[in-house]
């Protein structure tokens, strides 16, 4: 598979209380910013937020999905969490090329989850296996 530098590739998702619920269920992480409203109205944030992995999560989706696709091979992900995610965000995950080896086939991604305002929650760079043509 050949690939361009900049192309690039989204996927959208409405952050929900099944979806926390869910995934604090999956990964055993039940801190209580996530599930207690009356605790998380005592922090910073003064409500519940999301799981700052289950943001992340959404940019698998995307590579194993979209771009390169079925068949990706994660070698890595960095990640720096910027702002905080809420019930009824709408976050937009998008990958896009910034560099591939095509004799290996890894390629190179800047990745961010952006929420309904345009703000950025989430940046990093993922590195991965692209599958066989």
């Amino acid at each position: 598979m050949s690939l361009q530098i900049g192309v690039q590739a989204s996927r959208e998702y409405t952050i929900t209380d099944e979806m926390i619920r869910a995934f604090a269920q999956a990964s055993g992480d039940t801190n209580p910013i996530h599930l207690d409203e009356d605790y998380a109205a005592t922090t910073q944030f003064g409500k519940r937020i999301a799981h700052g992995m289950l943001t992340a999560s959404f940019i698998s989706a995307v590579l194993a999905n979209d771009l390169p696709g079925p068949g990706t091979i994660y070698l890595g992900q960095e990640v720096k969490f910027k702002a905080p995610v809420f019930i009824d965000d709408v976050i937009t995950a998008t990958v896009e090329l910034t560099q591939y080896r095509d004799d290996k086939r890894i390629a190179t991604f800047k990745t961010t989850c952006s929420n309904q305002d345009g703000s950025t929650v989430l940046e990093g760079e993922a590195v991965v296996i692209v599958p066989k043509a």
